[in-house]
């Protein structure tokens, strides 16, 4: 298989010390030709240096990078054919929106009238129609993010790089320009390394994602496989809010959570375990059974309450959509699990 972008055994240390510490260790993987991958993990994991690697704004210590089945560990930027998207959009103020787009092909030797009708077309192709004479001062948030995204596009390039690109808008624009994101990807078949530390947002544009922690990574898969089948404790603990409680898995397969009796869905070893719970996995029984509980906390929402109950497990958060059978500060309920969002990972 050719990738549209392959590490093989990347590191990268910052500065001349051999004894300084390694910002990425060994790191491998492919990214499939018109495939979008996110890069997640917590802040100083390594991914946006993996990203500027890819760019090639920075040198990997050791190991080889390829682009489509090129190798390309010395080359610079501009004999990449990659487009990133910053965080902050790096929009020329003194331009307005057709200029900003077209800038890049007028660098590259193209004519003005012809790299125009490109910007002009790469806009539609965004959703700015009737646009370009704006200045981007003159933009909100999210149209100033689609010059932008326009500005990489209109270069063709063989790989889209996005380094939190969402991280500046509000909840609803988050959410609108992460579909139009992966609605353009998926269009137009494009190859897209995408570094984020929002896992919902992983989630939703991803084909496959790579967890990083500490210049490693710690598991990649397609968004489901990460989500239900964490393979340590980490990325338990970071996609999603999942609470970590220590269990005991027997003999026979099954894994003992305080009085709840959980059926894995991996194998596990006969000894200690931790059991990852998202908080939307525990169900709440207003007769008890089950885990014992009273509220402690409670927190509206608009389409879903938090409430915190205390625990012979300790404190437990847990996601309730019921706005009708609301629960006051004190009351004792059990807690039980759902078949969604438990996993099992081993201790340690």
């Amino acid at each position: 298989m050719t990738f549209g972008v392959e590490f093989r055994n990347i590191t990268k240390r910052y500065g001349t010390d051999p004894a300084a510490p390694l910002a990425v260790r060994g790191v491998s993987f492919g990214i499939e030709k018109g495939a979008l991958v996110t890069i997640l993990g917590p802040s100083g994991c390594g991914k946006t240096t993996v990203l500027r690697m890819i760019a090639g704004l920075e040198s990997p210590t050791s190991g080889q990078i390829f682009i489509d089945g090129r190798d390309v560990t010395t080359l610079g930027p501009a004999e990449r054919n990659v487009s990133m998207m910053f965080q902050s959009y790096a929009l020329f103020p003194h331009m307005n929106v057709v200029e900003n787009v077209m800038y890049g092909l007028r660098m590259s030797g193209v004519p003005k009238d012809a790299a125009r009708t490109r910007a002009v077309e790469t806009l539609r192709n965004v959703g700015l129609v009737g646009y370009d004479a704006r200045m981007p001062s003159e933009l909100s948030g999210g149209q100033q993010q689609r010059v932008a995204l326009a500005r990489a596009l209109i270069l063709e390039p063989e790989i889209l790089l996005f380094d939190e690109p969402l991280s500046n808008l509000d909840a609803r624009l988050r959410r609108d320009m992460r579909e139009e994101i992966r609605g353009i990807q998926q269009r137009l078949r494009l190859t897209v390394a995408y570094v984020t530390h929002d896992q919902s947002e992983a989630l939703a544009v991803s084909d496959k994602i790579i967890v990083m922690d500490d210049g490693l990574i710690a598991q990649s898969g397609t968004p489901q496989e990460m989500y239900e089948f964490p393979g340590s404790e980490f990325v338990a603990g970071f996609m999603g809010e999942a609470m970590l409680f220590p269990g005991e898995a027997d003999a026979d397969g099954g894994v003992r959570l305080g009085p709840l009796r959980i059926a894995p869905k991996q194998k596990v070893a006969a000894g200690a375990v931790k059991v990852a719970v998202r908080p939307e996995a525990w169900q709440i029984n207003r007769g008890g059974g089950g885990v014992n509980g009273r509220l402690i906390k409670r927190s509206y929402l608009g389409s879903f309450f938090e409430y915190t109950f205390d625990t012979a497990l300790g404190n437990i958060f847990v996601v309730s959509p019921d706005l009708t059978h609301v629960l006051d500060i004190g009351t004792d309920v059990g807690l039980s699990l759902a078949d969604h969002g438990v996993s099992v990972v081993k201790a340690g």
